[in-house]
């Protein structure tokens, strides 16, 4: 990893239709940022699985929503942060929260999966127009 300021983001239809487009963008910067590979694809699958959220739970209540989600990686001083922004629900932080571990069943996970691969997760009030921020971070 070169230790150079750098930042990209893009934006997305709020949609699981994306999600295949936000790996895409997330890799193609990880590589630009020259990434470890094996770390890399961690990342990737956190950011996916962020994505889904915010799909699945900031616009449960509009499932057609034309509304965009932005992307935002930066990697500055060997420190990544990726960060998102939307303009569904309110996150609740106390709702925030993977199912048991040993209840065996598909989905649920993707918060879990985000805390091991990632140093920090925060919530911060999202500056208008947003209404979510959500900053995930990882020392390199």
């Amino acid at each position: 990893m070169e230790n150079l300021n750098q930042s990209e983001k893009k934006d997305f239809l709020v949609s699981s239709a994306s999600l295949k487009d936000v790996r895409a963008f997330s890799r193609d910067v990880f590589e630009k940022f020259k990434i470890d590979e094996d770390l890399r694809e961690e990342l990737v699958l956190a950011i996916a699985e962020a994505a889904q959220n915010i799909v699945k739970h900031a616009y449960k209540d509009f499932p057609n929503t034309q509304d965009r989600m932005v992307v935002r990686i930066s990697c500055k001083d060997e420190v990544l942060e990726i960060s998102f922004f939307d303009k569904g629900k309110p996150v609740e932080e106390s709702k925030v929260k993977h199912r048991a571990i040993d209840d065996i069943k598909p989905g649920g996970l993707g918060t879990f999966f985000i805390q091991e691969i990632m140093d920090s997760i925060k919530f911060e009030p999202g500056k208008k127009p947003w209404i979510n921020n959500l900053v995930l971070t990882k020392q390199l």
